[in-house]
């Protein structure tokens, strides 16, 4: 994602716990049915925010990277849950379709690490979130919304992280 789009918005993380803040920020705007990707290589900091991602919905599971075991379920006090897919393991598109992302979906949250490996069995609409490594502690996320469901995250996420829209 070079080149920043209209509804793009850009942000410089200076530390872990900035980057697990704004997770939790974007987590509470969450609902079942909401799919967020987050590109970036090892060490960008995926794990990291979706640790904050997962509090901010109210998980009550501690967040670990799936690579091994590729989908992770937290629970809310609720019963709702949320699930992490990695899919740095999976194959094929095939074996990625063969774990049922539309019943992820339809059951809660689902958020994917390494979207790319499988994009062409993601739904057309989603939020895209590129973090990529800029030093030890600092990281640049840019978030794309695709589809106005989206867009209407990213604006709630945006007003309550920092004010504006």
């Amino acid at each position: 994602m070079p080149v920043l789009l209209a509804n793009d918005f850009d942000f410089f993380s200076r530390s872990p716990e900035q980057t697990r803040r704004l997770g939790m920020r974007l987590g509470a705007l969450l609902v079942p049915g909401d799919v967020v990707c987050l590109q970036g290589e090892l060490g960008a900091g995926k794990t990291t925010f979706v640790q904050g991602l997962a509090a901010g919905w109210g998980s009550l599971d501690a967040v670990s990277s799936p690579t091994f075991i590729l989908v992770n379920v937290y629970r809310r006090a609720d019963g709702a849950q949320l699930f992490h897919f990695d899919t740095y393991r999976v194959e094929s598109v095939m074996e990625a379709e063969e774990l049922d992302l539309d019943a992820m979906i339809g059951a809660g949250p689902l958020v994917i690490e390494w979207p790319e490996r499988m994009a062409s069995v993601l739904p057309a609409e989603r939020l895209w979130i590129l973090l990529e490594h800029i030093d030890e502690d600092r990281r640049q996320l840019t978030f794309r919304p695709v589809g106005k469901h989206y867009e209407n995250i990213l604006r709630k996420f945006r007003q309550t992280s920092f004010g504006t829209i």
